[in-house]
């Protein structure tokens, strides 16, 4: 079969931006259009499947774990890879955007891993993703500096973190490249991009391909992702197994195919993490419309409540099981000039991070460089010189689906200050993402798409179970509104509303804000025609 029958027709929408074709060459652009059309069909149906089940678990349908797959979870004897260069001590990881600064700042922070987020951390503008792009192999090539307005620069140290890039997930598409006219699954950009370009100066510098696989939903998920590897690796002539893909359990359906996914990846995998915000957004938009499932202010569910530890103890007992790495939550703090309130943010840092460890996970996140050591000594601590705890088995535990759901033992009505909280950080976050920023500082959080959707959502789950009632919503959004107005008179306050109104306040919950909003406000420029590439 030739090239030009495999890939179809091939296009770039959207304006040039400096060196973009360095990325955006015709080898690149048919690697990516190769995957999209070898994956077309499967990518629908998923993406089918995905609605069916959704519709069948809000129409009551019970949540197990599957009959179908219990001789996978019963077998004692598979195990996954063993852990790959630059991936067998991962105390602290350190996750970020791919823009300029935060590259040299996070591959200096002394972390062991840096997660190069172009999901949630990064609005997918096309300058945002191909410029991140670049950033990635600038790195890897050792060319990448960064000086701000008032002098200070910043260059690559001798001793950087391990590169694991998470690409955006299955549900978004990339509006700005085309294959046979259809865009192609943001997946498959950020992966096939990232791929092409860095997968053999990686495995030449001794480290590899490493991703970050989010929001997966169940096995097939990962069965499709281990597929694209395979493909992606012979397309250019790389061993099998080279790459090595991380799953975050972010999902409250993932949860009940932990082994099942690690099984699907065995060749390829480096473990599971605890996505422990979107996993609660998971479990909002899973089950929106059960009143049980309402969930109090966002601040007061914390790692201890009983569902949460059922699903942290489950996923270190069956990373562990399978050779594999588990690891723990993000660490949002930013450290601020305040003395008495960092202090107080760093003893709850303290205790989680310290519960993490003690539970045997084998590291944690952080998203500001200024946790790493911090976080690093309390591992340090209980690791007591190992590169993990893999030999920590947990058969002390043991989880049913009923401890997995049991969230009415943390359920309860919101206050008004939590309402007014998740009105603000969704509508500043908005913002913000509209402005090409998709990470956060707001109140001393560096805030992501995760936690703008639990805002949005559980606004929605509030209001649609009258936990509150339009009118007292309607004032509280007013009288925030306002207050923004006067703290920052040029912000995009009408469109980060809008996108409020269409995924918190109409009577059907969007699955994802970011898709519609995506859609509406970051494509204008390819749906206007913008620069149109052919490749054939």
């Amino acid at each position: 079969m030739s090239t030009t029958e495999l890939t179809g027709h091939v296009q770039v929408l959207g304006t040039p931006g400096h060196r973009f074709g360095e990325i955006l060459t015709p080898a690149a652009l048919d690697f990516v259009g190769r995957l999209a059309t070898a994956f077309a069909d499967r990518y629908h149906e998923m993406l089918t499947e995905r609605r069916r089940r959704s519709l069948r678990l809000s129409s009551g349908s019970p949540l197990d774990f599957s009959r179908a797959t219990a001789a996978v979870r019963a077998d004692p004897h598979w195990r996954v890879a063993p852990p790959a260069p630059g991936l067998t001590d991962r105390r602290v990881e350190i996750t970020g955007p791919p823009d300029r600064r935060t590259t040299v700042e996070a591959l200096n922070s002394g972390a062991q891993v840096w997660l190069a987020d172009f999901e949630d951390a990064t609005s997918p503008t096309w300058d945002n993703i191909i410029g991140g792009q670049l950033n990635l192999l600038d790195a890897i090539e050792r060319r990448i500096d960064f000086v701000t307005p008032d002098g200070r620069e910043y260059r690559l140290g001798d001793h950087l973190a391990t590169i694991v890039v998470r690409p955006r997930g299955w549900h978004l598409t990339e509006h700005h490249l085309r294959v046979d006219g259809r865009p192609v699954p943001a997946s498959l950009v950020d992966f096939g991009l990232y791929f092409f370009h860095c997968a053999r100066r990686q495995t030449a510098a001794g480290s590899g391909p490493y991703f970050y696989l989010p929001k997966l939903e169940n096995a097939c998920d990962a069965r499709l992702w281990n597929d694209v590897f395979l493909l992606a690796q012979d397309l250019l002539g790389i061993p099998r197994g080279t790459v090595r893909a991380t799953v975050l359990i972010e999902t409250v359906t993932a949860a009940f195919e932990m082994e099942e996914i690690l099984y699907e990846l065995r060749e390829h995998s480096a473990g599971l993490n605890a996505g422990r915000w979107d996993y609660l957004f998971s479990l909002i938009k899973t089950f929106a419309h059960r009143p049980d499932f309402s969930l109090p202010d966002r601040t007061k569910v914390t790692m201890t409540a009983p569902f949460l530890r059922a699903y942290t103890d489950l996923l270190v007992r069956t990373c562990h099981r399978r050779g594999a790495h588990a690891i723990g939550g993000m660490t949002a703090h930013v450290p601020g000039p305040d003395a008495a309130a960092d202090g107080a943010a760093l003893a709850g840092v303290r205790l989680d991070k310290e519960r993490e460890a003690e539970d045997g996970f084998d590291g944690t996140w952080v998203a500001h460089p200024g946790l790493v050591p911090f976080c690093r000594g309390i591992f340090d601590g209980v690791l007591n010189g190992r590169p993990h705890q893999m030999d920590r088995m947990r058969d002390d535990v043991e989880v049913t689906a009923d401890q997995l759901l049991a969230v009415r033992r943390t359920a309860g009505p919101p206050t008004e200050q939590g309402v007014r909280a998740n009105l603000g950080l969704a509508l500043r976050y908005f913002e913000a993402w509209l402005r090409g920023t998709g990470a956060v500082a707001l109140d001393g959080l560096m805030e992501d798409a995760a936690a703008a959707e639990i805002a949005r959502s559980q606004i929605w789950q509030w209001l649609r179970h009258g936990a509150i009632d339009r009118e007292t919503l309607s004032r509280l959004l007013d009288e925030e509104c306002a207050a923004w107005a006067k703290e920052d008179p040029r912000a995009l306050a009408a469109e980060a509303r809008e996108i409020l109104g269409r995924t918190a306040l109409e009577r059907e919950l969007p699955a994802f804000f970011t898709a519609d909003a995506y859609a509406r406000y970051l494509v204008r420029d390819a749906e206007a025609g913008g620069r149109t590439d052919d490749r054939g």
